[in-house]
């Protein structure tokens, strides 16, 4: 009789927005936003966040303010490694960090992990009038499982194809920054319809619920609050045997794998 083989895990905890560590081989944070307010917005729901200790990498999705947020990065230990999107890491250079630019298709080794960088569909710029640009991009993070993180983005073509293996994991933003839904992002119902096509176990989302505009606090509630839950909720339609966690700001949770090749 054969014993059955070990089964690891991923452990993730959302730190609200578009902030996760995640914890599988590495300690990867995706776009860390680490303070109580950002330009007119500021943090309605959890803790403001400590820098993680122990990083061994950063990975920023694009170059938008919430994503790409500086004085985020300059908590972060000198040398820490972030993986940015081309053409933008003269925007750290102010900073102790180290940049790593990055393009959809490179792959990236990252502690004991591989970092898969893949495409995205979401505005270039810094700014919405210009400034720097770099494509936007989603990762997967390959460890003892694989954790798609996709950053901003809109549903394309292709995307049942950004990883060749099975994905166990997803992080999916389901709204934008505010009250109104603008540019390149999916909502509750479209994150829920891409679930069929990236096939992955357990679904969390993400990037919304965090942070709201000053003094709009009466503004559309539904868009702040319920987001995670309609998502879950298109989901059970859309892909009922995804497991979908909609996670409270600043909560883990633990998603076992299996070992590849058992």
């Amino acid at each position: 009789m054969h014993a059955e083989p070990p089964s690891s895990s991923i452990r993730v905890t959302w730190w609200g927005h578009a902030t996760v560590l995640v914890d599988d081989r590495a300690r990867i944070l995706t776009d860390p936003l680490l303070t109580g307010a950002l330009m007119h917005l500021h943090r309605r729901a959890g803790l403001v966040p400590h820098p993680p200790p122990r990083l061994d990498a950063v990975a920023i999705s694009h170059l938008h303010m919430d994503h790409l947020h500086l004085p985020s990065l300059a908590q972060l230990d000198p040398g820490t490694p972030v993986l940015i999107p081309k053409g933008a890491a003269g925007l750290l250079a102010k900073l102790p960090v180290e940049p790593v630019e990055v393009s959809a298709g490179d792959v990236v080794p990252i502690g004991d992990a591989t970092v898969h960088v893949v495409h995205a569909v979401h505005d270039a710029t810094r700014w919405p009038w210009g400034g720097p640009r770099g494509e936007a991009v989603g990762y997967v993070v390959q460890g003892a499982g694989t954790t798609y993180f996709a950053g901003d983005t809109s549903v394309f073509d292709g995307m049942g194809e950004l990883y060749p293996g099975k994905l166990d994991l997803a992080l999916l933003p389901v709204w934008g920054w505010g009250p109104n839904l603008r540019g390149e992002h999916m909502d509750p119902a479209q994150a829920a319809g891409c679930l069929p096509m990236i096939d992955a176990e357990v679904a969390i989302p993400i990037h919304y619920g965090t942070f709201w505009p000053r003094g709009m606090g009466w503004a559309r509630k539904r868009v702040f609050h319920e987001p995670g839950r309609e998502f879950a909720e298109h989901a059970r339609t859309t892909a009922p045997s995804v497991d979908v966690r909609v996670l409270e700001v600043g909560t883990s949770t633990e998603v076992r794998v299996s070992p590849r090749g058992a």
